[in-house]
């Protein structure tokens, strides 16, 4: 079989095929082009998914009429130029796109127009590409200054075989909006605007570089919910810095879908960075649940590789583990700086589930000459006893406020599952400090007032309903705390603080194990020994394809040791991490700290009760449980009110 070479045509659309898959994809090359050209706003249009008709149209440095025929011919670029030596450098690549593929790509199976006005000239010029087919540049009328209007009709007509693996209009409109909101999160200071088939979809201005404009754009994008339960993350680490904002593990999705990673304000999808966002929440979230986050990874262009996909979405790292690390850091760090807070949509989602109920069965509202007799269900008639002649109604409170002493006495049954009695002493009352004019056992001032934490961020424990969940009062509402789940998260983060300090405990197997792999996968897996023995696994080369398991972790009890080493082969080639191990650690300290904390229906004191709240305090992530759920809801005076009609 002979080799023939291809027509410029054919070259074309296979190229176009590898660049342009949907019209997404399309309106992403067209607005990096708007981005590498300086602009500061950017309009997008679409109509029928993108199919029918693209319009990009920017305020950029434009192109003048010598270079638009240029612009369109295939590797024709402004963004790469030749050094000293006349080498073109790949690996310094400080633009969004570099490859001069996107214009021809597109002009070769769609009707592509552009018209374009450079800075500083008076006359604008555009040019037709119609299916490879190029015309002549012609003047052209052009509204602005500077910028560049692109036009593109019927996508793929050239190609039909590629509409046919085309989804539905709304999917790809959908495709549209998720790309755009990923540019505009890339690009705080430059102003977006999107509308589908004449609707308005995003209306986005510039905001001011920096964290601030970021966090800005980011709510405006993904929600207020997002902005109001997101932590900073700025971190530094041989000369790799990470930014962006990570949301609460409360505030977390049953996706994916609200993970946004950045690399060098490209946006990317890369394996590496979703794996060590899921390690750095594994212990805070089940396995079906997922944080939303949007972080934004800054290095030198020479560390990373931007050339490994035609679409330039994904990215390959130089060092790859100094990035991981970084990630999984400063995400833990950022988490622990959290302490006890929880999302504040956890007190949204308690409001929305409470609808007004008539106070009995069956009551309809209406005018009634009989009053209370409206009140009817199955003959039942209710009391007829004026209101403050019900039982109780008027007594005196029983109310019981006990005194710090106390308080001292019962905070031993507690203590033991929290800490010794002093720490919770400490925790509970702040210090001496923290209320001078309170007596304690063997303190010589004499009190002159009772002492109630109100002020605490948790507030004072007044009630237990169901002996499940204390209620709290803070100065400007109300919190109602899991009393199992916020105990058992405690007992599990003293359980770490004990393994992180001496060690996982190990137990030697009787006659260690053979545990055939994959040569690379052993080879993987053996370069990690020292961190799983860390964990309390210990195993050692076996030849190649082979590991040999001596040790595993007490706490894991009789253990399948092949299939947990598969598991972490497993993850090491997926994450490059052990998440295998650390997991079933995780799950078997979750477990004792479940079994080992204050079980719902246990009555606790309102000593007990306080120093819990402390403890919460003074614990990071005490805000959820092991499995991400809240341990408590606060409910702001306002939202209260709002209930009973008062605002």
């Amino acid at each position: 079989m002979p080799i023939r070479r291809l027509p410029p045509e054919t070259v074309n659309r296979i190229a176009a095929g590898e660049v342009v898959e949907r019209p997404a994809s399309a309106i992403k090359e067209l607005v990096d082009n708007a981005i590498d050209a300086g602009a500061t706003r950017i309009e997008v249009e679409a109509h029928g998914g993108g199919l029918t008709r693209i319009m990009v149209a920017d305020d950029g440095c434009g192109m003048s009429a010598e270079e638009l025929p240029v612009a369109i011919e295939r590797h024709a670029t402004s963004k790469l130029a030749p050094d000293e030596e006349g080498l073109w450098d790949l690996l310094r690549i400080h633009t969004m796109g570099f490859r001069g593929e996107a214009l021809p790509s597109i002009g070769s199976v769609a009707r592509l127009s552009i018209s374009s006005r450079a800075k500083g000239q008076r006359e604008a010029w555009s040019i037709l590409v119609e299916g490879g087919a190029v015309g002549e540049v012609s003047p052209a009328a052009f509204a602005g200054d500077n910028g560049t209007r692109i036009e593109v009709r019927d996508l793929f007509y050239a190609t039909p075989a590629r509409l046919k693996f085309m989804k539905s209009e709304r999917a790809e409109a959908q495709a549209i909006t998720e790309e755009l909101k990923r540019q505009a999160m890339a690009h705080e200071s430059v102003g977006f605007s999107l509308d589908i088939d004449g609707r308005r979809i995003l209306r986005l201005p510039p905001e001011h570089p920096g964290p601030q404009g970021r966090l800005a754009r980011l709510a405006a994008v993904l929600g207020r919910d997002f902005q109001d339960n997101a932590l900073e993350i700025d971190q530094l680490r041989d000369g790799v810095r990470l930014s962006g904002f990570a949301g609460l593990p409360t505030y977390n999705r049953g996706n994916a879908a609200h993970q946004y990673l950045f690399v060098n304000d490209r946006p990317v999808r890369d394996r590496l960075l979703q794996g060590a966002l899921r390690a750095a929440y594994a212990d805070f979230l089940a396995r079906d649940r997922h944080p939303s986050a949007a972080l934004y990874v800054t290095l030198d262009p020479t560390e990373v590789d931007i050339n490994v996909h035609p679409a330039k979405a994904e990215v390959r790292f130089r060092d790859p583990s100094l990035v991981r690390g970084l990630i999984v850091g400063a995400l833990r760090h950022a988490l622990a700086g959290a302490g006890h807070r929880a999302s504040t949509t956890t007190a949204a989602q308690a409001l929305d589930s409470i609808r007004p109920q008539s106070v009995f069965p069956g009551y309809q509202p209406g005018p009634s000459p009989t009053g209370f007799s409206a009140w009817r269900e199955g003959g039942w008639t209710p009391p007829t006893q004026r209101p403050m002649d019900l039982p109780g109604l008027s007594d005196v409170s029983a109310r019981h406020e006990a005194r710090p002493e106390e308080a001292y006495q019962t905070l031993g049954g507690l203590a033991g599952g929290l800490g010794v009695a002093e720490a919770v002493r400490e925790a509970a009352y702040g210090g001496y400090d923290a209320a001078p004019n309170v007596a304690y056992p063997g303190h010589d001032a004499q009190p002159t007032q009772p002492f109630d934490p109100i002020d605490f961020p948790l507030g004072a424990a007044r009630a237990q309903v169901h002996e499940t969940y204390i209620v709290s009062q803070t100065r400007d509402g109300v919190v109602i705390v899991d009393q199992h789940a916020a105990h058992e998260r405690l007992v599990y983060e003293r359980m770490k603080h004990e393994m992180e300090a001496g060690g996982v405990a190990r137990q030697a197997l009787l006659l260690p194990e053979v545990v055939e792999l994959d040569p690379a996968e052993a080879e993987r897996v053996v370069a990690r020994a020292e961190e799983l023995s860390a964990l309390g696994l210990v195993l050692e080369g076996f030849g190649p394809g082979a590991v040999l398991v001596r040790e595993t972790p007490a706490l894991l009890g009789k253990t399948d040791a092949a299939g947990l080493v598969r598991d972490i082969a497993d993850d090491l080639a997926e994450n490059g991490q052990a998440l295998a191990l650390k997991e079933r650690l995780e799950e078997v300290c979750s477990t004792m700290a479940c079994h080992g904390s204050v079980r719902a229906g246990r009555r606790l004191a309102a000593a007990e009760m306080n120093a819990l709240l402390r403890e919460m305090e003074a614990t990071p992530h005490s805000g959820q449980c092991n499995h991400g759920r809240p341990t408590y809801v606060e409910l702001k005076l306002s939202d209260i009110e709002k209930l009973f009609g008062r605002r």
